[in-house]
């Protein structure tokens, strides 16, 4: 069902150490709710939320100097550096109260602003949440691009119910937050969250812009543990193939253990060192690969009782 009234929209916005970009970014979503507004897409009353996650740079400074010249501008600073997923939450949970449609981008504006209309478009028509996808990365290197599709490959393998080429860019309705808020754990993924809730959705797909200015903080080991907790939030596979790896191995050693009692009695053969030690170190390997993968999750249980705060605000503006 189509929605009628003019919604409120806030858009949030994740800052770690883009003091180079954050003037750039206020003006070009500024010029964005101008004309969207003007438009009659949505209220005058919509806003702009900056989340600086504990950066170490100028970042918030610039932030507080953006919001005494302007009224559209909110913002938080985080007590220290939580992580993207945790600031992206605190922007959501804090601002989510002052509007009826949140739309979350990424400081670096790789993402389409230009999305930003056709995502309202979508609410209107009556979906809870709008996925920004990325149609092309023309501006990504070869080893992101690859390394991204290797993750969204790898999680579709392992049953994570998740959008293909989509980050953190989407379009969530009041509705959808409040029922955001029941969502407890410690361990965060919200691009696992919001498409195992079951609203109504659409996509939006657009071309990945190359970062204006700065530089990615997002790098390959970042990245690698970005889809770890991905795949260890959402899925137990790992686990069962512990399971079936020592059901492999079991069934190995019952076949070389008959080969050995049949050369023992018929054969008249030497056994050679290969055949001692090849299979201490396969055994041990599988065997420290299923501790870890079981220490990880045990890991993340031994978080989630301890029920600490997933972030804590210092100042907001």
């Amino acid at each position: 069902m189509e929605k009628s009234t003019i919604p409120i929209l806030g858009i949030v916005v994740p800052c770690y150490n883009e003091e180079e970009v954050i003037l750039d970014t206020s003006t070009t979503l500024s010029d964005i709710l101008e004309t969207l507004s003007k438009q009659g897409k949505i209220s005058f009353k919509s806003f702009m939320g900056f989340v600086d996650d504990g950066s170490s740079d100028k970042t918030w400074s610039a932030i507080e100097g953006l919001q005494k010249k302007s009224k559209n501008i909110r913002a938080i600073k985080l007590a220290r550096n939580y992580g993207h997923q945790n600031a992206l939450l605190s922007g959501i949970t804090t601002f989510g109260e002052h509007a009826d449609v949140l739309i979350s981008i990424d400081a670096d504006l790789q993402d389409d602003v230009k999305a930003i209309g056709e995502m309202i478009e979508k609410y209107r028509e009556g979906n809870e949440i709008v996925y920004g996808v990325r149609n092309k990365r023309d501006h990504d290197s070869w080893f992101k691009k690859n390394s991204a599709l290797v993750f969204y490959k790898m999680m579709s393998l392992l049953g994570v119910n998740i959008v293909y080429n989509h980050a953190d860019f989407r379009l969530t309705s009041k509705r959808v937050l409040e029922a955001l808020r029941e969502y407890k754990e410690e361990n965060l993924f919200l691009r696992g969250i919001f498409p195992g809730m079951g609203f109504r959705s659409a996509e939006v797909y657009y071309n990945r812009d190359a970062r204006k200015a700065g530089h990615s903080k997002y790098p390959f080991i970042k990245m690698l543990g970005f889809a770890w907790e991905g795949v260890t939030s959402f899925s137990i596979k790992p686990l069962r193939l512990v399971t079936v790896m020592g059901f492999v191995v079991f069934g190995a050693s019952v076949v070389l253990g008959a080969y050995v009692v049949f050369s023992a009695y018929f054969l008249q053969v030497v056994h050679g060192w290969a055949s001692t030690v090849l299979p201490i170190y396969a055994l041990g390997g599988i065997q420290l690969l299923a501790l870890g993968i079981i220490g990880e999750y045990l890991g993340k249980i031994y978080q989630e009782v301890k029920r600490r705060p997933r972030y804590l605000i210092e100042k907001q503006l």
